[in-house]
């Protein structure tokens, strides 16, 4: 995304990607024989989960990687499972521990550390921190009400719809702010939008929604620990990214506050209880 995004305007890149994902999994769809219909009484739950987990967080995360690095972006972007716990604390009722706290202390202090580099550098972008924080936290938002939301169409007619009306909006986006330099895109531009497309959006995104809507959410965002290693490291290679001290620390700061909130807890000893 990062590569695309410096050079291709941001909103159309991803309104093209997900089009091509959309041809993906209907062709998939159509292959299974899998139905497109949604009964009407679960529109207005698609319409709730599609703005969290792909309206919010596709908007805004897509605009906030052309102003950050990739990892500072994969950083903050996979701060969604302290927001998932949170908003499960809030709107669910369910149990705020002691794991929980501590882990939303760690992602805060990593936000902190990042925060005061973009806000002190000659080159930061504190706006893209923001606008990247702000996504995590509708996807993490989404996410929670994706296990809290009954529905009878499979996860990849669920997929394709979200999909659909994101692309709607994302194209209306692209049309206001960025018509003026629509372009072809040339070939490392379509590569970039073509994985995009194909592997991200065709593939992994009916998988995570098949994780969302099956397991808990602390246990379906175990899945995304990987990430920001990947996404600083691999920035650090491919795009010649600086990768400081912050950086690391931050990186170290949000995967112990992964663990912390999505790790289960300790079982007691049996053997110990009887003793005792």
């Amino acid at each position: 995304m990062k590569f695309a995004v410096l050079t291709y305007p941001p909103f159309a890149f991803r309104g093209l990607s997900i089009a091509i994902g959309l041809i993906a999994i209907g062709a998939y769809m159509a292959f299974r024989k899998d139905s497109f219909f949604v009964p009407h009484g679960e529109r207005r739950s698609l319409l709730k989960l599609v703005l969290g987990n792909m309206v919010v967080w596709h908007l805004l995360a897509i605009y906030a990687i052309k102003h950050l690095t990739s990892g500072r972006a994969a950083i903050l972007g996979y701060t969604m499972p302290v927001w998932a716990m949170l908003f499960s604390v809030l709107f669910y009722k369910k149990e705020f521990t002691s794991r929980g706290a501590l882990g939303v202390a760690l992602a805060l202090i990593a936000t902190v550390l990042l925060a005061f580099e973009e806000f002190t550098s000659l080159i930061g972008q504190p706006i893209g921190l923001i606008l990247m924080l702000l996504a995590a936290m509708g996807w993490g938002l989404g996410t929670v009400m994706m296990n809290h939301t009954q529905m009878s169409i499979s996860n990849a007619s669920l997929t394709f719809w979200m999909m659909g009306l994101t692309a709607i909006v994302i194209t209306f986006a692209s049309a206001v702010v960025e018509s003026s330099q629509w372009r072809m895109p040339n070939t490392g531009e379509w590569g970039a939008i073509l994985y995009n497309g194909i592997l991200v959006f065709g593939l992994c995104h009916i998988i995570w929604f098949r994780l969302a809507r099956k397991l808990p959410p602390v246990a379906s965002s175990l899945s995304i620990m990987l990430i920001p290693v990947l996404g600083v490291f691999s920035g650090a290679w491919a795009l010649g990214e600086r990768v400081g001290a912050f950086d690391i620390s931050a990186l170290m700061l949000i995967l112990a506050a992964m663990a912390v909130v999505l790790l289960p807890a300790r079982e007691p000893d049996p053997h110990t209880q009887d003793e005792r």
